[in-house]
């Protein structure tokens, strides 16, 4: 005979309970999702990617690039919308690598965050050319 002592559960343990989802942990996966795809330089525009390479330049600054940086999100407690600004390198197909990306992306997002993505917007802003120079690289004029 089990005792009936009032103390009722509503569901199992992992059902008690609200997870909320930072908007910046959302960023940081796509981000780093968005980059693990071939043919992406970088994320970010010319402009973003100058600014966080002198910023990475000056004393006591964080060094490494923004994960986030070129990426912005919208998140609801079900759903995400992302948006990604990439830099792709020349010769590639950026239709190819713009899907790749936002398959990785989605992917990542939706195992991750547990929020359905609605929608991966791309902007492809600039092409990485073989003879420019690297992010963050350069030239000395005075030795």
């Amino acid at each position: 005979m089990t005792e009936n002592t009032g103390v009722r559960q509503s569901g199992p343990p992992g059902s008690r309970g609200r997870t909320t989802v930072a908007d910046v942990v959302v960023e940081k996966i796509a981000g780093m999702a968005a980059r693990d795809v071939r043919g992406v330089y970088a994320l970010g525009s010319g402009f973003a990617r100058s600014m966080g390479s002198m910023r990475g330049r000056m004393q006591g600054a964080s060094s490494g690039r923004s994960v986030t940086r070129g990426v912005s999100v919208e998140v609801g407690q079900a759903q995400a919308a992302i948006d990604l600004e990439i830099v792709v390198h020349y010769g590639v197909s950026i239709t190819e690598v713009a899907g790749a990306v936002r398959e990785n992306v989605i992917s990542a997002v939706e195992r991750m965050a547990g929020r359905e993505v609605v929608e991966v917007n791309i902007v492809v802003s600039d092409v990485k050319l073989p003879d420019e120079e690297d992010e963050g690289e350069e030239r000395q004029r005075v030795e």
